[in-house]
């Protein structure tokens, strides 16, 4: 289960952040999609920022696949402990700092970053509880 949780992460961000890195201007304008253009409620745009996020999420992207790959408890651990840190603080910028989003706007976007807290938090969980029973086991 955590394999799973570490490659859907990490596909998500691979999925967020490459668009970011090399079309910065269309992930401004039209990210998450489906109609919703949550980035370009925080004006200006800037591709210098726009790059710079998606290089982050490229990198945890990265990351987590490989995590899911190794399946190692200890890396998974730490590639975990650094998404819940990133996503985190990502959820306190935009819980105080709205941009132009009110309403359903707001509540949709606030409500995917706190799972993007919690879906680490909880694949920490498993990956701890399966240390510990890899443990008694021997």
């Amino acid at each position: 289960m955590v394999r799973l949780i570490l490659a859907l992460l990490g596909g998500l961000h691979l999925l967020w952040g490459v668009p970011a890195v090399f079309a910065p201007r269309w992930f401004f304008d039209h990210f998450p999609g489906l109609g919703h253009r949550w980035t370009a409620a925080y004006q200006p745009y800037n591709e210098h920022l726009m790059t710079d996020v998606g290089a982050a999420f490229t990198t945890l992207g990265v990351l987590l696949v490989i995590a899911a790959a190794l399946a190692d408890r200890k890396v998974t651990a730490v590639v975990l402990t650094g998404l819940i840190v990133f996503s985190t603080i990502h959820l306190g910028y935009h819980a105080l700092h709205h941009g132009a989003l009110n309403g359903r706007e707001l509540a949709y976007s606030i409500t995917s970053l706190a799972l993007g807290v919690l879906a680490p938090v909880f694949a920490v969980v498993l990956n701890a509880r399966a240390a510990r029973t890899d443990r008694n086991s021997l």
